[in-house]
């Protein structure tokens, strides 16, 4: 019992140290919270899959009611900025080459009389695909728009049967509420890693990592001390993350916290993991804060399916994104908020991020123990 109690007492005295360092500690202050946030709120308004301002060149040979009814329909969409184009259509070019259109659109002279004995619209437009994925975005758009007009002009044959669509936790589609949760993930791993490989490479740095090895401290005991404040300290920063999204960026908040918080500490231990076997390699801070930046952030950005979908990926890096721990992570954190999953709806992802925690928590332990000891 005596044992327990100073073990605890040793344990609590490592992690008050590091507690007190922190927050002397300027540079540490900065990567737990301002950076974070300045983070969130970069991407948050930068990753965005919708277009908002879609130049549309406009070319109108008919100049008839029905010609000027479609053009006030792109004019009251939200994400079109209509203006005539009236130079030669040999050109034409040189308005995608100069930027001054995303796309053009040429409504033919016999507009009108083509309305009246067709059900198609008889429309021409180009579009500027050297950004395959804004094209798609925007070819979209001008479809929603020639649907609405069709409704108004083309309502001689009924559809054969009623299509009825529904959008579920995202109706209003926007990307913020797919990419917030991703940023969350993250951030959680590349500071968590960054800031264990910087406070243990430090101590060897400045020698006072020495000094803790020639008193009666043992390595497990140094271990708990170094980490705990800084599972504490992820925590923190997954809530002022989590609430700054909710607050910001209005991202709906529909499953359970408690949950949340469980799986988020899971993965703030694999990320605390990474940084310890970062520090067995690392000689310098600087080393170990480029290290713990490559190891964390591309593959989080490139493979989990924060940004692209793995399902896109080649077969070899579709393997490969098996062990990131954020591929897991994002199921996880996206199916709590945005769906309200319960655990036994995230049961699969929650074993494997499981069971690659425990991988590199007891690799990383035995790394870092037997580079103490040496």
């Amino acid at each position: 019992m005596g044992f327990r109690k100073e073990n605890k007492s040793i344990i609590t005295a490592i992690a008050k140290k590091e507690f007190l360092h922190i927050l002397h500690d300027p540079r540490t202050l900065t990567i737990l919270f301002i950076m974070p946030i300045l983070q969130l709120v970069m991407f948050g308004y930068a990753l965005k899959m919708e277009i908002q301002e879609v130049k549309i060149g406009i070319v109108d040979y008919a100049n008839t009611n029905e010609s000027r009814h479609l053009i006030e329909q792109f004019k009251g969409s939200p994400f079109f900025v209509p203006f005539f184009y009236d130079g030669p259509l040999s050109e034409m070019d040189e308005l995608f080459k100069s930027r001054s259109a995303n796309l053009v659109m040429i409504i033919p002279e016999d507009f009108d009389k083509q309305l009246q004995r067709n059900r198609e619209i008889p429309l021409s437009f180009t579009i500027d695909a050297s950004d395959a994925n804004a094209a798609t975005a925007i070819r979209n758009y001008c479809n929603q728009v020639i649907v609405d007009f069709n409704q108004t002009y083309n309502r001689q044959l009924p559809l054969p049967f009623d299509i009825t669509s529904s959008i579920l936790y995202n109706p209003d589609t926007k990307s913020t509420y797919f990419f917030v949760p991703g940023i969350i993930a993250l951030l959680l791993i590349m500071i968590s890693a960054l800031l264990t490989s910087i406070t243990i490479t430090r101590e060897k740095e400045t020698g006072t990592m020495e000094q803790i090895l020639v008193s009666p401290v043992k390595s497990h005991q140094i271990i708990l001390g170094k980490v705990l404040p800084y599972i504490f300290l992820a925590i923190l920063i997954a809530l002022v993350i989590l609430l700054t999204g909710i607050f910001l960026f209005k991202v709906p908040f529909r499953g359970n916290a408690l949950l949340l918080f469980i799986l988020s500490t899971l993965y703030i231990i694999t990320a605390l993991s990474i940084g310890l076997m970062i520090s067995t390699v690392a000689k310098t801070q600087q080393v170990a804060m480029m290290v713990a930046m490559i190891i964390t952030l591309l593959p989080t950005i490139m493979l989990s399916g924060f940004i692209f979908p793995i399902a896109s990926m080649p077969k070899l890096l579709q393997y490969l994104s098996y062990i990131i721990p954020a591929r897991y992570y994002l199921h996880i954190v996206r199916g709590i908020i945005l769906k309200g999953s319960t655990f036994l709806d995230l049961s699969q992802p929650t074993l494997f991020l499981g069971v690659i925690s425990a991988i590199l928590l007891i690799v990383s332990i035995r790394k870092f123990s037997s580079n103490l000891e040496k």
